[in-house]
């Protein structure tokens, strides 16, 4: 892909919902790698129709750097929330991460690496992959759900890969955004959806270790979500098997049948 002219390299995306408390720190901890390593990146924050003061706080924040906050007027989720981020970002790869930076924002550079060294065109960071150092775990309830969970993705996809949910990914804007562009997916399922297709429409995907440290605030709900997500799960492969995913135009290298 040819960088055009005036465009940023990077894009890092974060959707970020009821987040002012942290926003601020967060952004600076951002600036700070993206100053370090001369990155040319651009920041985006989604504001999920967020309660508090997140947008606001996030605009300030990002004044003198090079970044934007895209408001979504009401809650709908944190897959709406990344979506629109990615489908707005400009640079020639986008980095996802969360607002708690639970993966250190420094972990980019393994990422990078990676999809440099093995041209990748997705690189998702993971807790359970050797390598992966979790300074500070979950709460066993979830760490369990999350076991579970897992294991139903792997039996209703067959995925392979052994942590979807690590909101830590790093991607090829060109490659995805055909993707992106009919993901339907808006809670927290939107993970598996993205990997799902990557993976049937022959992109190059491989997970990397990260460090981890957990943030015990979440907005997950250990009652309500799962049977969501569930049946999130149910949905995709229905409207896969469908055509539904399908680009109206799809390139000589992006067919569903996996190939290149």
């Amino acid at each position: 892909m040819i960088t055009v002219p005036g465009r940023p390299h990077l894009s890092i995306v974060i959707p970020a919902h009821d987040e002012g408390d942290r926003i601020a720190s967060t952004l600076a901890s951002i600036g700070e790698y993206v100053r370090a390593r001369r990155l040319d990146a651009e920041i985006l924050v989604v504001d999920d129709g967020s309660s508090d003061d997140t947008g606001r706080v996030a605009a300030g924040a990002l004044q003198g750097r090079r970044g934007r906050v895209l408001t979504i007027a009401e809650n709908r989720g944190k897959g709406h929330a990344v979506r629109q981020g990615v489908l707005r970002a400009e640079g020639r790869w986008v980095l996802l991460t969360d607002a708690d930076l639970s993966a250190p924002i420094e972990e980019h550079v393994h990422l990078a690496a990676a999809a440099r060294d093995r041209d990748l065109d997705v690189v998702i960071g993971s807790r359970a992959v050797p390598g992966a150092r979790i300074e500070v775990r979950q709460a066993r309830t979830r760490e369990t759900m999350g076991k579970i969970f897992n294991r139903l993705i792997r039996l209703v996809t067959r995925l392979p890969f052994h942590d979807t949910q690590c909101g830590f990914k790093l991607m090829d804007r060109e490659r995805v955004r055909p993707l992106f562009e009919r993901m339907v997916v808006d809670g927290f399922a939107f993970d598996v959806e993205l990997l799902f297709l990557c993976v049937r429409f022959g992109l190059r995907v491989e997970e990397v270790p990260v460090v981890w440290r957990d943030s015990a605030r979440t907005s997950l709900s250990l009652l309500g979500d799962p049977p969501r997500m569930l049946a999130d799960l149910v949905r995709l492969r229905w409207r896969f098997r469908r055509g539904l995913y399908n680009p109206q135009q799809p390139s000589a290298n992006m067919d569903p049948a996996g190939g290149r």
